[in-house]
């Protein structure tokens, strides 16, 4: 399991292997990341609750080894001298590393895999360098806020970061470095403010390009690069929830009246992003002045307004629902300084967002880890640890089948309920320490 940020642990690398396009084994691609699937698959059920008895216990154990085999072919094909081979391997280790808690068979390969990201990320296509982006984010993830983590970050951040500035590479890819950027960054850089720095710095100086320009007016941008500025302007607030107290106030005075300008921009989900990023600024001010208000309140109020009853026939239907719903909920907030809570449950356990920051955290997450992000939320010690839950339960076949009586399930979300509070005093005094 990997350790809370505190936690230190050290490994080695493994060897490569290949074969003509082909593993060690012989398997193919398509072989080798089917097998993969299966196997953690079916492992995982198993994995999560104690089930009692020998033969149980065996056959998970047997899955498990067959798991790690599968997983270290698909390292090896890291290395393939096929770009097809490649990505089929940074694919199976996507949906290994965002399914599975795999901290103790990682440990001893983590630099091994972090050179063969690095590799892929500057010599591969735009697909691959997106790809092995995403497996950056995952291995961050899954290596917790340690040591361990933190060398990887350091190993990968400079790679990351000139691939998101490099304007002749592809966006996907870009988008990607983005999103992994500021997770591993989120994730790893808390002792060391320099990282903090320029990974926000790198973030900025790509949305940036979608400010007005001096005569007030947005700037025309090429298809697919609203995207790009949305990706980056999530993974720079994401990184604005860990920054200290004395840097809050010039942030606000000099981003949001540019964002609240970008309100205008004709690209729904970078406007949606937008919004978010300005209630999660306006949370942070009040976090730490609670009177704190926007010089040009009245005229963000009614931009706001506007967009949350935007009725506009040109634009998709769904679109409109969507972007209604969210900025009612920036409105609401800004001018009652509440946010309408809300509910995660995943197995027996419940985390409640209940302010913008949470919400931006839990997202940072989830954009990564998709449809895995409950069985990380149940198991992985990150997680728990970021969204106040303690360890992970250890359950045994009567609560895994949800025979539990009304008072034992009261107990379980009640010791839930209070990882409200806990993440704000831990943002608080992660801001206290960066700098």
């Amino acid at each position: 399991m990997p350790r809370s940020k505190k936690g230190k642990r050290g490994g080695t690398g493994s060897s490569k292997g290949r074969n003509g396009g082909r593993g060690e084994s012989g398997l193919s691609d398509d072989d080798v990341a089917s097998e993969v699937l299966s196997h953690y698959s079916s492992a995982s059920e198993s994995a999560s609750v104690f089930e009692e008895g020998t033969g149980e216990v065996v056959e998970e154990q047997t899955a498990q080894e067959e798991t790690e085999d599968k997983l270290k072919q698909c390292i090896d094909n890291l290395m393939d001298k096929s770009a097809k081979t490649r990505l089929a391997a940074l694919e199976s280790l996507r949906l290994a590393f965002s399914s599975r808690v795999l901290y103790d068979f990682l440990l001893d390969r983590r630099f091994t895999i972090s050179d063969c990201l690095e590799r892929s990320l500057r010599k591969g296509g735009g697909e691959e360098q997106a790809a092995a982006a995403t497996v950056c984010a995952l291995l961050c993830v899954q290596l917790g806020a340690g040591v361990e983590g933190e060398e990887g970050f350091k190993i990968l951040r400079p790679i990351l970061s000139s691939i998101l500035i490099d304007s002749c590479v592809s966006l996907s890819a870009r988008q990607s470095c983005a999103r992994a950027l500021g997770l591993c960054c989120y994730v790893s850089a808390s002792e060391d403010s320099e990282d903090l720095v320029k990974s926000l710095g790198h973030l900025e100086s790509v949305f940036v390009g979608a400010y007005p320009l001096g005569d007030g007016t947005l700037p025309s941008v090429k298809a697919g690069t609203p995207a790009l500025h949305s990706a980056a302007l999530k993974a720079w607030a994401l990184l604005c929830t860990l920054c200290p107290a004395s840097c809050i106030n010039s942030i606000l005075n000099h981003h949001l009246p540019r964002l609240h300008a970008c309100l205008e921009s004709s690209e729904v989900n970078f406007r949606i992003a937008v919004g978010e990023t300005i209630a999660l600024l306006y949370e942070l001010g009040r976090d730490i002045d609670q009177e704190f208000e926007y010089e040009d309140c009245d005229a963000l109020c009614n931009s706001l307004k506007s967009l949350a009853t935007d009725g506009n026939k040109h634009r998709a239907k769904n679109d409109r629902r969507k972007q209604r719903s969210i900025f009612r909920e920036v409105l609401h907030y800004i001018e009652n300084d509440d946010f309408t809570e809300e509910k995660i449950k995943f197995g027996i356990e419940t985390i409640y967002i209940d302010g913008w920051m949470r919400h931006r955290i839990y997202d940072a997450f989830k954009e990564v880890l998709e449809s895995g992000v409950r069985h990380q939320l149940q198991f992985n010690s990150l997680l728990r640890d970021i969204f106040g839950l303690g360890p992970p339960l250890i359950l045994d076949a009567s609560v895994k089948a949800n025979r539990i009586s009304r008072t034992e399930r009261h107990l379980f979300n009640s010791a839930a309920f209070k990882a409200r509070t806990k993440l704000r005093n831990k943002v608080r005094d992660k801001r206290a320490d960066v700098m």
